[in-house]
Order: structure tokens, then C-alpha cells, then sequence
């Protein structure tokens, strides 16, 4: 690659965060040291912002959920940030919520970043989850699930925004856990009845 067209590799990427490992992806490099000495010289320089140890972003308008998916990887965004989104929660929640495979409180940039452990069988289960902008989001569905498979008594402020039907698709996921099965149930009459 050209002396000059590694910063333009990176600035024409429809990506707002990279990890090193992306990086080297995008310049083709087989050498770690060269690499390494070429990111610190644009951090150093203003053309690469360092977000944290192994991650940058092209400036300050970086997408915050990109960056949330790549502290940890696998992840993807669900709990109160999709529910608040959704209209299922009214609390405003000032934290980006992340399902990981490590429960952890981070702070960059001024962002509190909250990650959630579950199962590795139910965060690398694809059902509910769709990509977004180069980040995983759960659908409405799939963190709500999340949130009950999580936390026992979580009260919901609205539950007009669920489909019932994809719901009860993604459930099987959890496993046969009785509390989550019957919360469900319970939850689903108490939607079913307001409806009438």
C-alpha cells in the first residue's frame, strides 16, 4: 500500500470504529510493529481517535453502539436501551445496554457503557437479532427476553409494542427455564387483556 493511503483506507470505510485487528485487515499488513507504529503516529497527529486500548475511531462522531459491540465481542445492544427505544419502558436510561459473555460498567468518552453476562448459548443464538449500521441490536422481542431471562421482577411500562408471535418463537433460546416460560405467559394474558 502507498505511503499516504492508509488513512484514506481507513476514512473511506463506511465504519466509524475499528479495532487494531481491523486495521491491520484494512491495510494488509503481515507486521504487527509497523502497524502499531503507523496507528500511534495518526492518533498522535488527529487522524485517528483512541477511544481505548485497541480501538479508534475515524473523529468524535462515531457511532456509540458500533463502539459498544466491539468493546466485547460476540455482543449486541438489547435490555432497557432497545425496551426505552421501543416505548416498552418509560425510565431514561443515559447507558448503552450490552448482552456480552462479561458483566461490566465502562465509561469512554463520557458514555457509560453497561454489559450484561448471559449464556453463551443464548448470545450467539441468532434469533432476534438483526445488523445495523456494523452493530448487532436485539429486536424489541429478543430484550425483552433478555431482561426477564436476566432479571426475575422487571416491571414494563407498556407491553402493546411486543409481537407475541416472535416472542414466543425466540423463547425456546432460554432453554426450559420454568420462571422465564411462566413470566411470559403471565405477561402475555396481562397484554391480551388490555387489548380488550
Amino acid at each position: 500500500m502507498k505511503k499516504g493511503s492508509f488513512i484514506s483506507t481507513i476514512l473511506k470505510s463506511n465504519k466509524t470504529v475499528f479495532s487494531f485487528k481491523d486495521i491491520v485487515l484494512f491495510w494488509q499488513e503481515t507486521k504487527t510493529i509497523p502497524t502499531k507504529a503507523r496507528v500511534n503516529y495518526y492518533v498522535r497527529n488527529g487522524g485517528l481517535l483512541q477511544l481505548r486500548r485497541g480501538l479508534y475511531a475515524k473523529d468524535k462522531n462515531y457511532n456509540k453502539y458500533e463502539l459498544a459491540t466491539k468493546i466485547y465481542t460476540p455482543s449486541y445492544i438489547s435490555l432497557e436501551t432497545v425496551l426505552k427505544d421501543s416505548g416498552m419502558i418509560f425510565q431514561n436510561y443515559t447507558s448503552i445496554f450490552v448482552v456480552s459473555y462479561k458483566t461490566k460498567g465502562l465509561i469512554i468518552d463520557n458514555q457509560n457503557y453497561s454489559f450484561k453476562q448471559i449464556k453463551k448459548e443464548i448470545l450467539t443464538n441468532p434469533a432476534g437479532i438483526k445488523e445495523e449500521n456494523n452493530y448487532h441490536i436485539a429486536s424489541v422481542e429478543r430484550a425483552f427476553l433478555d431482561i426477564l431471562y436476566l432479571n426475575k421482577d422487571y416491571y414494563f411500562d407498556n407491553l402493546s409494542p411486543l409481537n407475541w408471535d416472535q416472542v414466543n418463537k425466540i423463547l425456546p433460546i432460554y432453554g426450559n427455564n420454568r420462571r422465564i416460560i411462566k413470566k411470559v405467559k403471565e405477561l402475555e394474558l396481562l397484554a391480551k387483556q388490555k387489548i380488550k
